[in-house]
């Protein structure tokens, strides 16, 4: 198990029917990502989603397609350049 985190940023967040948050973290060249639920109830009670988190490096997942990829980048680089790590958005 490693130690080490990645800065990852914000990049999409869905919402559904059932009331539930999909949020997504993706690494700064998009090449990686992480997927997290949430129930909206806690997104207002709870910790608030920030523009940037640190996540352990055997956690993320590999993004499996180019545009996918490139896509993930593209937002990352809107949301480092719009807000701070820990800004809540």
């Amino acid at each position: 198990m490693s130690d080490s985190t990645v800065q990852c940023w914000l990049v999409e967040r869905t919402f559904d029917d059932r009331n539930l948050v999909t949020i997504v973290y993706a690494t700064p060249d998009g090449s990686r990502y992480q997927q997290r639920e949430r129930s909206s109830t806690s997104l207002q009670s709870g910790t608030p989603v920030t523009a940037a988190t640190e996540i352990p490096e055997d956690e993320l997942e590999p993004v499996s397609d180019e545009e996918t990829r490139e896509r993930y980048a593209t937002e990352v680089e809107r949301t480092a350049d719009q807000y701070d790590p820990d800004d809540p958005i």
